[in-house]
């Protein structure tokens, strides 16, 4: 009688440590999943806060590079008015900005062959094939980009950022002089190369 009762209290026992080692198994996976969920949604609002420079999103059907007459131009714009540049450190149509860099510029990309608008010469329009697959647009050889910095149609504030970053005349060369300063007081004005932690 007490060896039955021995071998009863052991397997209750045992069973009573399964349980727990089972709950404590379930509670570690379910941590790990609540983790890991938060992650991406962090990494999530991190990115979201660009988005609102990017006018068109990743690998719009058809876009349309037009220009603009003001300060420092003519120079190319979307064909909604955003401002587009080139990076100095691009050569030969590849592209030399990716991760972080193309959170701050955004490359202006189209599944189909981009639209001339007035004042574009077709002939320079053309795409090519960013690391990740998709088109990014370019004009005679030079990748195109927004600056998230520029957050309404007119704004000019990555002109000259960090000495690498310049809006493109209808010629399809860089425009170096600065732009003028904007008539509003919002502050904002153009960059310059002493943020150069931005301009890659």
């Amino acid at each position: 009688m007490k060896v039955r009762g021995k071998r009863t209290f052991s397997s209750t026992a045992g069973l009573g440590l399964a349980a727990v080692a089972l709950a404590a198994f379930a509670a570690a996976c379910g941590g790990g999943g609540t983790s890991a969920s938060s992650s991406p949604s962090a990494s999530a609002a991190a990115g979201a806060a660009p988005a609102t420079g990017t006018p068109h999103p990743a690998g719009a059907a058809s876009v349309e590079v037009t220009t603009t007459n003001r300060s420092p131009g003519p120079f190319l714009t979307s064909g909604s008015g955003r401002t587009l540049y080139l990076f100095t450190a691009d050569s030969s149509g590849k592209s030399a900005c990716y991760g972080a860099c193309a959170t701050t510029w955004p490359p202006l990309t189209s599944t189909d062959m981009p639209k001339a608008g007035s004042g574009v010469a077709a002939g320079k329009l053309a795409t090519i094939t960013r690391d990740d697959g998709t088109k990014q647009v370019t004009y005679n050889g030079h990748p195109l980009y927004y600056y998230s910095g520029d957050t309404s149609t007119g704004d000019v504030n990555g002109q000259g950022f960090g000495g690498k970053w310049y809006v493109l005349s209808p010629t399809g060369a860089g425009i170096t002089k600065a732009a003028a300063a904007p008539s509003s007081s919002s502050g904002t004005g153009t960059a310059s190369g002493s943020d150069a932690g931005g301009g890659w």
